[in-house]
């Protein structure tokens, strides 16, 4: 009896290709993909150099200053630029936390991003006192 008539085979087949299909279409955000993010943490349009930028995966919303709740930081450079790579795409959210020497003022604050696969997006983290 050929595979195509055989019940047990083709059961087994279709069970295959929806386990593979479910393998490879899933996906979690974080780490492991080809997307980034990167920009400039700005105070009013004036860069703030030497922030730390912390990324929440699968948050779009606030999640609050308990800067131990974020999964990952990274620290600007003198230029005020950061940059997260090798993001699996998906939601995530931004939040800066720095110092702008002109006011002086400890400055906060933060943005949600949607990743697509394979997508290099520049988003400026907006930070207020």
């Amino acid at each position: 009896m050929s595979a195509i008539l055989n019940p047990r085979k083709t059961l087994l087949k279709l069970f295959c290709v929806i386990a593979l299909f479910t393998f490879f279409s899933c996906h979690k955000e974080g780490t492991g993909g080809k997307s980034s993010v990167s920009g400039t943490v700005k105070h009013h349009s004036a860069p703030i150099p030497n922030c730390i930028v912390y990324i929440k995966y699968g948050a779009t919303e606030f999640p609050g200053t308990d800067v131990s709740l974020y999964d990952a930081s990274v620290t600007a450079d003198a230029a005020a630029h950061y940059e997260f790579k090798e993001l699996q795409k998906g939601d995530y959210f931004l939040y800066g936390v720095g110092f702008d020497p002109t006011g002086p003022y400890n400055v906060t604050g933060g943005i949600g991003i949607k990743l697509k696969r394979n997508q290099a997006l520049t988003s400026d983290v907006p930070v207020t006192e």
